[in-house]
This record gives C-alpha cells, structure tokens and sequence, in this order.
C-alpha cells in the first residue's frame, strides 16, 4: 500500500484525541492498516470504509476480556473506534515483549476460545473465508492473465464446494489462527490472540486448518508439533471430510495475498508465482517448498 500524503496529519489528530504525544509516534507496521507505538499505548489506523469492522474488534476485545480468553486490550478509556479523514483509529494497550505461539498453545487457545457461547451483543458476522479474493485477484498484475483467470475459477469452483461442507456446530472463530496471531510473552506460559479483524461465526475447523497446512500442504513444523496440537485442542481436523475444502480455501488465500504483494515488491514474484504454479499442479504434490512469510 502506498504510504497516503495525509498520514502524519492522521497520526497527530489521533494522537490529540486520546491525550497522546505525537512526537513519540513509532511505526510498527505499514501495511493494509497503519499501527504506531505512542508511548505504552498502540494507535491502530484502519483503511477507509472498514469502522464498521475496527468497532467490531474493540467489541471483541471487551468479550474477550470478560470470558477470560486473554487477548490484545483495547484502551477502555477512549470513546472508539474515532474516525478521522474516513479512516478509522482504535487504540490499544502495547503488547509486552513476546514470541509466536507453538502448536501446543495455539490448540489449547483455541479450545478455549470455540468453547465460548456465541455472543449475540456484539453482532459477530457469519465467516467469510472468500472475502477481498477478487479484489487480490485483479490487483496480482506481476501474474500472467491466463494464471489469473485460472485463480478466479478455482474461487468460484472453491466458493462452490464451501456450500457442501459436512455440517458443523457454528463457534466463534479467530479467522485468522496462524502462529503470528497467537503469541506469548517473554517469560510467560499463557498464549494470547492479537488481530481481532477477523472473529466471527463458523466453522471450528476453520481455525484449525492454518495450523494442520502448515504440516500437511508445507512440512513447516513437524509431526509432532502437529500431535502436540491435536492433543491441545482434542481433535485432528485432517480426519474431517471437509478438510480438503478449506485446505484449499486457505492455500488460496496465502496465494491471492502474496500475489498482490508481488505487484509492490519485486522481491515477492517469484515466491508469488510459485504458489501459483503448486495450485496448477505445475509442481509436484504436497508438501511444497514454500517460504513461509515473517
């Protein structure tokens, strides 16, 4: 995303509302969203037209913090998300130092977190896992236009197969349980969930895929971390009959995602146009070699 002209006037009017001094305003990360550490709080700016999703996880996180499910807080003494140049700002207490989850907490996270009662208050919307495909779709312009016509029917062959899932007992979901978005302090035992975009109502097995693909579809962690994962949670989503479905739905994603990177970053491309090779069957079957993102 190109950095917009207005950003440091975003920063310094967000700052203001909370009470927050803008001169200690350090970028944490520049991407879909813009996220600055000010001092011990975390100002969060959204891409315009989502307020409607940056309420939502300032909702979450207040559920969250009642259930006892530990998870990133947002600063409760600030009327938010605030909306500023169209974008919106949510403020958040700073991390402490920390790790990614291993398979283990991640599982025993997630048991936690699909014990819960669904929680009508907060208007959790039912799961999309297509959501913004398209749009990736389009904007992968470093991808040939046969490979991305070839994307856009495996979505569509793919949003076809999702409506013959076996059924499952809708939970709330993470959406996004990939090790990153499960980390533990410095020192600590207990794992807690960050990135609250993407929490919603579906599938249990949906959280559950990011971690079995990382055997399965990569061979990025080993049997055992799997076994240990299963063991946590107290299931094995491989033996699923729908596994192959969101399996193919999460490699998808993964693809889709870097491939619209590519189109900014010359150094993506080739990993870009690998993925898209592993889903044409172009190269050999799973497990494939590819380089997990940092």
């Amino acid at each position: 995303m190109t950095l917009s002209a207005d950003l440091p006037l975003i920063v310094e009017e967000a700052c203001a509302r909370a009470g927050l001094d803008p001169s200690m305003a350090t970028p944490i990360r520049m991407g879909e969203n813009f996220i600055y550490r000010v001092g011990d709080a975390v100002v969060r700016i959204g891409r315009v037209g989502q307020g409607t999703v940056a309420a939502r996880e300032v909702a979450v996180s207040g559920w969250l913090a009642q259930r006892g499910v530990p998870a990133v807080e947002a600063l409760n003494d600030i009327d938010q998300p605030v909306l500023i140049n169209g974008r919106p700002v949510t403020y958040w207490r700073l991390l402490p130092e920390h790790r990614q989850g291993r398979p283990g907490e991640i599982g025993s996270l997630l048991k936690r977190l699909h014990s819960q009662r669904v929680p009508e208050e907060i208007g959790l919307a039912p799961l999309n896992p297509f959501v913004r495909l398209p749009e990736r779709i389009s904007a992968a312009s470093t991808l040939s236009p046969d490979d991305r016509a070839f994307l856009a029917d495996h979505l569509e062959a793919l949003r076809a197969a999702w409506g013959h899932l076996p059924e499952d007992e809708p939970c709330v979901v993470h959406g996004d349980a990939w090790a990153g978005n499960v980390v533990v302090a410095l020192g600590e035992t207990s794992a807690f969930f960050v990135d609250l975009e993407r929490f919603s109502i579906g599938s249990p097995a949906w959280d559950l895929v990011s971690t079995a693909i990382k055997l399965t579809s990569f061979a990025w962690i080993s049997p055992e971390d799997y076994a240990e994962f299963c063991k946590a949670y107290g299931q094995d989503v491989t033996a699923w009959d729908g596994f192959e479905v969101m399996r193919d739905v999460r490699e998808l994603r993964m693809t889709c995602y870097l491939a619209q990177h590519a189109s900014e970053h010359p150094d993506a491309r080739s990993e870009a146009q690998l993925r898209v090779d592993c889903l044409r069957d172009k190269s050999g079957a799973r497990p494939w070699r590819w380089s997990p993102l940092s």
